[in-house]
């Protein structure tokens, strides 16, 4: 009788050894699956959900998601211009779902679309813009050429088209140096 005890409580102490063992090693892995996880992928789940961002240099914006790339985010609101934002320039985010696409996952075409092809996008329409920078200053213009980091403004006031009078100067913008890029 003393050894059926005995035998008892030696497999209830391995069962709980393995059980722990088990629960550590799913957390482990919830952990490396959640340090694989990009802002990007976060964002890719919340298209069409309402969010506030705060950017460095230009405050919060407050939108829906409507578009990610692989390194910007596109956010729309009726009443304000289209920002595209580059997810360098993201202090932090409130609204998200918990949610997250998977990084693994062969990201669709938009999703791999960089800030650079997007400034392209824009330079094609050749619409005014307002670039705000990281350290706060506003300047407006159209976006005559986009390089791999930088962009190239020709500075004129808002409202008023690109014509040669009304370019007061061209202005060589790192991307690095952009918070948000609104439309006209």
């Amino acid at each position: 009788m003393r050894w059926v005890t005995l035998f008892r409580d030696l497999e209830a102490q391995l069962e709980a050894a393995e059980r722990a063992e088990l629960e550590g090693e799913v957390a482990d892995r919830s952990r490396r699956e959640v340090a694989r996880i990009r802002m990007a992928d976060r964002l890719r789940l919340a298209v069409g959900v309402a969010v506030a961002v705060g950017v460095t240099g230009a405050g919060v914006v407050r939108a829906r998601v409507s578009a990610v790339g692989a390194d910007w985010v596109l956010l729309t609101d009726p009443g304000q211009p289209d920002a595209i934002v580059p997810l360098t320039a993201v202090a932090w985010l409130t609204g998200l779902p918990a949610l997250a696409a998977d990084p693994a996952a062969k990201p669709g075409v938009a999703a791999r679309l960089d800030l650079a092809h997007a400034m392209r996008a824009v330079a094609r329409d050749r619409a005014a813009v307002a670039v705000t920078l990281s350290d706060g200053a506003t300047v407006t213009g159209t976006i005559d050429r986009v390089g791999a980091d930088f962009l190239d403004l020709a500075e004129h006031p808002p409202g008023e088209p690109r014509r040669p009078g009304s370019v007061a100067a061209s202005r060589l913008v790192a991307f690095g140096a952009i918070a948000v890029v609104r439309a006209g």
